[in-house]
């Protein structure tokens, strides 16, 4: 059972989260909060297994209160449901150890897969916020060109297709591969450059 906190200034946003995961076996709502100030209390009190944490609310923003929680316990898996006018929070809530960031225009299903990717250790993020966070670091702080050693070929074709901002699924067909070979490169490309997350292998493809 996957345990769900949901963060939202926005009661209806809530209450719409709220029926879309207990509709869903295997995932319920443990805890509503609408600032961040009581979803930082909530988190420890509850231990949710993933919190879906907007950014802009009043008081204490999503961004503080994702640094109280993973600073108060490391493993927390805070899930960032965004919107387009967000880009300015997008850095700072990674920094703050948010583990993805999926749009709030989403469709339902990829909601839902993304709590369920953030539960089991993996960092979902919409394509659409990925491309933009890959291209504005691009262009803000351009790097020098490096080579990453110890790659396979297959990993390097990976690896700059996560570059373009492309999902499992994506890279899959374009490779002629399956989803799960996909995801398999991709846990060994994080091992080897030591990178948290897809965000930081986008980066470090635009580098090599």
């Amino acid at each position: 059972m996957i345990r769900v906190l949901l963060v939202d200034d926005q009661q209806l946003i809530r209450a719409g989260l709220r029926m879309l995961c207990d509709a869903q076996t295997g995932m319920e709502v443990v805890g509503e909060a609408g600032d961040g100030r009581a979803a930082v209390e909530l988190a420890a009190r509850l231990l949710p297994d993933v919190i879906v944490m907007d950014l802009r609310m009043p008081g204490v923003d999503g961004i503080t209160a994702t640094s109280r929680i993973v600073a108060a316990r490391p493993a927390a898996r805070v899930l960032v449901l965004t919107t387009f006018g967000d880009d300015d929070h997008l850095y700072p809530a990674l920094q703050a150890g948010a583990c993805g960031f999926l749009l709030k225009d989403a469709p339902p299903e990829e909601l839902l897969h993304g709590i369920r990717q953030a539960a089991t250790g993996e960092s979902p993020f919409s394509q659409d916020v990925l491309r933009r966070l890959v291209r504005r670091a691009v262009d803000a702080r351009p790097e020098p060109r490096a080579g990453v050693a110890g790659l396979t070929a297959r990993e390097q074709e990976v690896l700059v297709l996560v570059g373009e901002g492309l999902g499992n699924a994506e890279i899959a067909e374009r490779m002629h591969i399956g989803v799960t070979t996909v995801k398999t490169h991709i846990t060994a490309l994080m091992t080897k450059t030591g990178s948290p997350n897809r965000v930081r292998l986008a980066l470090l493809a635009h580098r090599v």
